[in-house]
């Protein structure tokens, strides 16, 4: 199974100010994540970035977390968090991991891919 991660910067790609309020481009990227109906998690975290032409920014970044969610939807979710904040790009990083949905009653669903645990 694939865990996806999307570095999202939020100063503006033009401006390299910080348009809006981190809680803002928050709600903005829940919605995209509920509308492609893809659970998630949503870290705010500090980054850097060189842009094309060499300059550099220090900013506020969204890091959302994906489990289980097919390519083609990790790549329009990231598209989609780059237009709508005016982006230069945005980081996505894979990696496979085994994914265990643990329930009260001491049951279990297992994602295997050929792996025991």
């Amino acid at each position: 199974m694939l865990e996806a991660r999307i570095y999202v910067g939020l100063r503006d790609k033009d401006s390299r100010e910080q348009k809006f309020d981190t809680e803002k481009y928050k709600e903005i990227l829940k919605d995209v994540c509920r509308n492609y109906h893809a659970p998630f998690s949503l870290q705010v975290i500090e980054g850097g970035y060189y842009h094309d032409d060499g300059g550099w920014v220090e900013e506020n970044t969204l890091l959302i977390t994906l489990i289980g969610i097919p390519r083609w939807t990790i790549h329009e979710i990231a598209r989609d968090v780059c237009v709508f904040f005016h982006q230069e790009s945005v980081m996505i990083t894979c990696t496979r991991v085994l994914r265990l949905n643990v329930r009260p009653d001491r049951s279990y669903d297992i994602e295997r891919d050929n792996e025991e645990f």
